[in-house]
C-alpha cells in the first residue's frame, strides 16, 4: 500500500481515515526488564529469552525477545501514538516475524490503512492497518495487518 496522508497530532475516528493514511509511533527500548515481566505473565520461560549465554548457544549475540511481545508492544505504541485511532476493539492479526529482536534494540513502527469497511453496526466500522515494527538499524523485525473496530464520527463525538 503506498503511503498518502501522514496523519496529524489528533483522535480519528473510522469516517476520518482513508486507504493510505499512516503515522509513525514513539519508539521504544526494549528492555531486559520487559522480557522478564513477559515471561512471568506468558509463563514462557524458554532459554533464548531468558538467558544471554542460551541465545549465545543458538547464534545470537544476547537475549531474543519473544515475538508476541513486540507485538503486543507495537499494539502499545500505536495506543500511546499522538496520533490516535477510536478504537473499540481489535478482531484479529496477520503477522510475521521477520528477524530477531533483542534486549537494548529500539523499536517502532509505521501503521498505514489499508482499506476499511462498515459494519452490521451503523456506529462501528472496521479499518485494516498494515504495521511496519522497525528497529535502531531501520531492519523491518516483524509486520503484518491488524483488524480494528473503530467508532463512527457521529457517535465518537456524542456523550
Amino acid at each position: 500500500m503506498e503511503r498518502k496522508r501522514r496523519l496529524d497530532h489528533r483522535s480519528y475516528t473510522y469516517d476520518d481515515l482513508l486507504p493510505g493514511d499512516w503515522f509513525a509511533t514513539p519508539e521504544l527500548v526494549v528492555e531486559a526488564s520487559h522480557i522478564d515481566r513477559f515471561a512471568e505473565l506468558s509463563g514462557d520461560f524458554f532459554d533464548i529469552h531468558m538467558s544471554d549465554a542460551a541465545a549465545q548457544k543458538l547464534g545470537f549475540p544476547r537475549r531474543v525477545v519473544h515475538g508476541l511481545l513486540v507485538l503486543s508492544l507495537a499494539d502499545g505504541l500505536k495506543n500511546q501514538s499522538s496520533s490516535r485511532l477510536e478504537a473499540v476493539a481489535s478482531l484479529g492479526w496477520n503477522w510475521s516475524f521477520n528477524r530477531p529482536v533483542f534486549a537494548g534494540d529500539t523499536i517502532h513502527a509505521v501503521i498505514t490503512v489499508l482499506d476499511k469497511r462498515p459494519t452490521t453496526k451503523p456506529e462501528r466500522g472496521i479499518a485494516r492497518l498494515q504495521f511496519e515494527v522497525t528497529n535502531q538499524k531501520g531492519e523491518m523485525v516483524q509486520s503484518g495487518t491488524n483488524e480494528l473496530m473503530m467508532l463512527r464520527a457521529w457517535i465518537a463525538g456524542s456523550d
